[in-house]
């Protein structure tokens, strides 16, 4: 269910002024402009009116910045109890205007925004309840608020409008494939989990949201484990939000796709991996240097170049087996490297933190955090070198094999051309024979590299050298 966030102090007048526009409107003469959308599973056509651009509210409600809500937690709060106070309604005005990734900044998108209409005006409607709450076009207003301008032409929803309404009537819109400005990335996923908590499956939100049930799932997967690492991240008073991974997309569904593949073959090597990854994640590294993060990342290259103060804080291997109470019998505890890896996730994780929380948490603690992870990004950083090396000879020891699977595609497809030569007897049988003879060639010049680079030939290569010694297959 929708959270209710109540009336607008000023939702009596505003319905008036509706009705009275409606009316004006409907007695003039000539075409007028509406605006379609989607009204409990069937589309309508609402009618387009002025309203001053003072007298709207922002939706409390919006899907385009709620991750960024968290931004001030006092102000965060307030929105709650109290969506449409001037605090509330001021605090959602700058939260439109910022970068969703640092609502600190300024986004140059809502810049390009406000350019765009003091240049050519406003091309597009926003859509209103009676009340005057705004269920889309909440940015416009915000940069005709800015400009100063007097009014925002906006289409009117159906008076029976609840709050369930705005939020479907919300994603809608904003999910339609010309839609000029998305959701953050944060925020899309709080929009699929909240359609998920609403008993929709996978297959309906993937329609919904033009994009595949697979694709969701990973949504799902990646936004609970961001909120696993908001949760692990609290120390004292700090703590990070959600917005603070806003920037880490497709590092983010890299690490998904990767951790699903490792894990079909070894749950302990997938979650050493995705622990490894989500610190250099948080650390701020590329996309290509996370790749390079392999299961045997940590104890292999990172675990002796880690500064001792890091060390320290990484707690002990646990027994490797835990007694069952009440029974004569134990099991097998979880690899203790990965509660080591996940022990410096979590200390990365709370520096990282204190350091965000800047003038917030005390100077010494926020000079010690910015220390610690300038030491631990440089001993990544330092690491992440011999597996880059590592990486490559691996890349070039199978290129060689892998292009001979690759060979065997071809020839298994063309066993499926030949047949349907023979039907449709199509086969030019010279141009084939010359390509036969140029295989024999080619596999003539393996031979002889597979015999100067393999000392102790298994039984592929043997057959290889033995047919081509022979001048046909064995």
């Amino acid at each position: 269910m929708t959270k209710d966030f109540g009336r607008p102090p000023l939702a009596v007048a505003n319905q008036e002024l509706v009705e009275r526009r409606l009316k004006e409107l409907r007695d003039a003469d000539g075409v007028q402009e509406t605006l379609r959308i989607e009204w409990r599973g069937k589309p309508i056509q609402v009618e387009v009116i002025d309203m001053p651009v003072n007298s709207l509210y922002y939706n409390p409600g919006t899907h385009r910045i709620r991750a960024q809500r968290s931004h001030d937690p006092v102000l965060d709060r307030g929105l709650d109890e109290d969506a449409f106070s001037d605090d509330s309604q001021d605090y959602l005005h700058h939260l439109l205007r910022a970068l969703p990734s640092d609502p600190s900044k300024r986004d140059p998108d809502f810049d390009a925004l406000l350019e765009s209409l003091r240049d050519f005006k406003q091309n597009e409607p926003g859509l209103i309840t009676r009340d005057g709450i705004l269920v889309n076009g909440n940015t416009r207003r915000a940069a005709l608020k800015d400009l100063a301008e007097p009014d925002i032409r906006v289409g009117v929803l159906p008076s029976s409008c609840t709050w369930d309404d705005i939020n479907r009537v919300e994603l809608a819109l904003q999910l339609r494939k010309d839609h000029r400005r998305d959701y953050s990335y944060i925020n899309r996923l709080l929009a699929i989990e909240e359609q998920l908590s609403l008993g929709r499956t996978h297959a309906d939100i993937a329609r919904e949201f033009r994009t595949t049930a697979r694709a969701c799932e990973q949504d799902q997967w990646i936004l609970t484990t961001l909120r696993d690492l908001v949760e692990r991240s609290r120390t004292g008073g700090a703590q990070l939000r959600l917005l603070d991974f806003e920037d880490h997309q497709e590092k983010l569904k890299e690490l998904h796709r990767r951790w699903v593949k490792e894990s079909a073959s070894s749950q302990e090597k997938a979650d050493l991996m995705k622990e490894s990854r989500l610190t250099a994640i948080i650390l701020g590294f590329s996309k290509t240097d996370v790749r390079l993060i392999e299961p045997d990342f940590k104890s292999r290259y990172l675990d002796t170049r880690l500064p001792e103060a890091v060390r320290s804080q990484v707690p002990a291997a646990p027994a490797a087996t835990v007694a069952i109470p009440g029974l004569n019998r134990t099991v097998r505890a979880a690899d203790p490297k990965v509660a080591e890896a996940r022990a410096l996730t979590d200390s990365v994780l709370k520096v990282k933190a204190v350091e965000a929380a800047g003038e917030n948490a005390p100077l010494e603690q926020v000079a010690e955090a910015a220390k610690t992870i300038t030491a631990v990004r440089a001993a990544v950083e330092e690491a992440l070198e011999p597996a880059g090396k590592d990486a490559r000879v691996r890349k070039r020891k199978q290129a060689a094999p892998d292009r001979i699977v690759d060979a065997c595609h071809d020839l298994e497809q063309c066993v499926t051309d030949l047949v349907l030569s023979r039907a449709s007897r199509s086969l030019d049988e010279e141009i084939f024979d010359e390509a036969v003879l140029k295989l024999r060639e080619s596999l003539g010049k393996l031979a002889v590299e597979a015999a100067r680079s393999i000392k102790e030939p298994g039984d592929g290569v043997t057959w290889l050298l033995a047919a081509t010694q022979k001048g046909e297959p064995a």
